[in-house]
């Protein structure tokens, strides 16, 4: 496994509980955008002393601040109003393991007797984890909501992979956190009269400044550069190391824990995106007749 990743991985599966504990003394709008705000200006720093090579081109910044909007403003969007409904111990399973499933939907398309199987296998689980959440409550809509952030996430991994031709990673990580950073703003300030600034405690205070550091600043990054190494399906296969770190410190810090019901949906769905991933065929490009 590429080290880069793997780190990525661990820092990914801390933030689930890390940003829980924020979620639940502010806004989840809020929470977000001070994250992302915080790690923006810490990118804009090391890019100041830290980037190399040629500056951006015109085009190349805008694609950037696309792939932003995607995997900085909506997969947060998502994941943080999730955060405000459900336990981060749903989202450390639904978002790493959903995720690499819809890459390989986007990117291959020739189906093989066990890549069939595991599509398969990983919807049926998928279907018995949400049932478990209960339906009709605010759990269900919260899981719902990781899955949406889950296709954000698979999108911006696909999007990354075109962008990053040519450019340093982390050029590239700080013009996309920015970007996705302000626009966060657009939801943050009608949120912001409900935050009770008072009442946030230092250990919230605290894993935010660790969440922008490590799991959004540093993981980002990282995240780029092992992209430029590897490719977009390989990337999220890596993402399978996510629940282990994200519900072991869910389980551990934040005493969360599964239904039975969802502990049965994990079972058969994580086997069944290995299986869909793993053996995915690679599409080939049609050929066209010469004239």
């Amino acid at each position: 496994m590429n080290p880069s990743l793997l780190v990525t991985m661990a820092l990914f599966g801390s933030a689930f509980a890390g940003s829980k504990v924020v979620v639940e003394q502010l806004p989840h709008q809020v929470a977000a955008l001070l994250r992302f705000a915080l790690a923006a200006l810490i990118l804009l720093a090391a890019s100041r002393f830290f980037a190399r090579g040629p500056r951006l081109t015109r085009s190349q910044i805008v694609r950037c601040g696309l792939v932003g909007l995607l995997g900085v403003f909506a997969y947060n969007v998502f994941f943080f109003w999730a955060l405000s409904l459900a336990p981060s111990i749903d989202g450390s399973v639904i978002v790493p393991v959903m995720s690499p499933i819809l890459v390989v939907l986007v990117r291959f398309e020739r189906t093989t007797p066990l890549r069939a199987a595991g599509l398969l296998l990983g919807l049926a689980g998928a279907v018995v984890f949400f049932a478990g959440a209960r339906f009709g409550g605010p759990r269900l809509l919260g899981d719902l909501l990781y899955l949406l952030g889950a296709a954000a996430w698979a999108g911006y991994t696909i999007a990354s992979k075109r962008v990053l031709t040519g450019v340093d990673p982390l050029r590239a990580t700080t013009i996309a956190t920015a970007v996705g950073a302000a626009a966060l703003l657009i939801p943050a300030v009608p949120a912001l009269p409900a935050a009770d600034w008072a009442a946030v405690s230092g250990t919230a205070w605290a894993a935010l400044a660790y969440l922008a550091v490590g799991p959004t600043a540093l993981a980002y990054l990282l995240y780029y550069r092992g992209l430029a190494q590897v490719s977009p399906s390989t990337a999220t296969i890596t993402m399978f190391a996510v629940p282990f770190f994200g519900v072991t410190c869910s389980a551990l810090l934040l005493h969360e824990s599964f239904t039975p019901t969802q502990v049965v949906g994990a079972v058969v769905m994580l086997p069944g995106a290995i299986l869909a991933v793993v053996n995915a065929t690679p599409r080939r490009a049609v050929s066209r007749p010469s004239r």
